[in-house]
């Protein structure tokens, strides 16, 4: 698992650009961070509705890969119930179902009082291939 959460921290670069850190993850979950910046607010002033699917989305690439085998989004949904205005969001991704080919997972969206706001679901299919490439640890520890 160590080693997933460490290729998730350095290669998705998007999240890393976005602000978002990964927390704490394990078979089947992973939760996420996202401090708010200036850079993520819409023209209302309130958390781009983007920004927050990006976070959901990382936490949710994080527990659909966590048993180390590829997966990737095949369906998503995220629905906003709550304006987010400043502190920190965090986004904690539950597998729901997995199988060989498809798995679910639920994603909470939460501030910094636990309110909640955003649900996003996810559904990734499962390929047969390892996330981690073979020699990524000698590689990246190389760099």
């Amino acid at each position: 698992m160590k080693e997933i959460t460490q290729f998730f921290s350095r290669e998705d670069l998007f999240a890393r650009h976005s602000g978002i850190e990964l927390v704490d993850a394990g078979p089947g979950w992973a939760k996420a961070s996202m401090k708010i910046e200036p850079f993520h607010f819409n023209g209302a002033r309130t958390v781009h509705g983007g920004a927050i699917f990006t976070l959901a989305d990382f936490a949710f690439a994080v527990a659909c890969n966590s048993h180390g085998t590829l997966a990737m989004g095949i369906s998503t949904s995220v629905s906003f119930v709550k304006a987010a205005t400043g502190g920190t969001l965090y986004a904690e991704a539950t597998e729901q179902s997995r199988n060989p080919r498809l798995a679910s997972y639920s994603v909470q969206v939460t501030d910094d009082q636990h309110a909640v706001v955003a649900i996003f679901q996810g559904m990734a299919y499962r390929k047969n291939e390892p996330i981690i490439p073979p020699g990524y640890g000698e590689r990246a520890a190389a760099e």
